[in-house]
């Protein structure tokens, strides 16, 4: 029996309580694309926890503002790294929202129905280590996705979110074009906002966020968790994380 399996089965039986560009899909049943609560907007960013992550916190927590984080396992570094497990309990214990970005970041639609449930097994049994929380939502890397992915994500119980406005920062949109579109965006006045950042961005985390929250909240929005502006629970159980061992590593042994 594979790890993840075991750990799974004592998360849920005993451990916890219940609780390149990117290209736009058709949306398919199961998968969010946009915020349902009125006047909010969900920052959400992509690719971490990397080094701008405690720069993100710190500035989304000075403006009263949430924020949700798609992590990898290993990608910009391993998750079990202890800068990296810093970054995700600081994370969450400013009431942010931690969810899954797959294992290694790859495009899921490439793969076998086996390899998808190993990008996404691995990663949440990660989660459930590290925070001690089983993540209900997942962004699919590229925001592509097929039938495997969908149905490994209803396996799992979990969300696939992509976005209705993409910053543009992954595909090297510079911070005047990003606060542009921003400003664009917000003259439009939709009834909510789901955007898509990246944690990995210095531009992001220094230059264009301070302005975009600001805009945001000039404009009336409420800057909340996707988990928050969906009205439903970001975690599918939440309990303490597990005291480390040999097996936080993102090593092939």
């Amino acid at each position: 029996m594979m790890i993840f399996t075991t750990i799974t089965t004592i998360f849920l039986l005993g451990t916890l309580a219940t609780a390149a560009p990117h290209k736009r899909q058709t949306t398919a049943p199961g998968v969010v694309t946009s915020c349902i609560k009125p006047g909010t907007a969900a920052l959400t960013f992509d690719d971490g926890p990397y080094t701008f992550s405690a720069n993100i916190v710190q500035l989304l927590n000075q403006h009263g503002a949430k924020g949700t984080f798609f992590y990898n396992g290993n990608n910009y570094g391993c998750i079990y790294d202890q800068e990296n497990v810093d970054r995700i309990h600081s994370a969450m214990a400013s009431g942010h929202q931690i969810a899954s970005h797959t294992w290694s970041h790859p495009h899921l639609a490439q793969l076998s129905l086996d390899q998808v449930k190993m990008e996404m097994a691995k990663v949440r049994e990660a989660f459930i280590k590290v925070a001690g929380v089983d993540p209900a939502f997942m962004r699919p890397p590229f925001g592509e996705y097929n039938d495997n992915v969908l149905q490994v994500a209803q396996e799992l119980g979990e969300t696939v979110v992509n976005w209705d406005f993409d910053s543009g920062d992954s595909i090297g949109a510079d911070p005047s074009k990003q606060l542009t579109d921003y400003d664009g965006l917000v003259t439009k006045k939709p009834p909510s906002i789901l955007s898509l950042e990246h944690e990995t961005m210095q531009s992001s985390a220094e230059t264009v966020l301070p302005a975009v929250i600001q805009k945001l909240q000039a404009a009336g929005y409420q800057l909340v968790t996707v988990a928050d502006c969906l009205g439903m629970n970001p975690y599918k159980a939440v309990g303490v994380p597990y005291a480390r061992d040999a097996t936080w590593t993102c090593g092939t042994s």
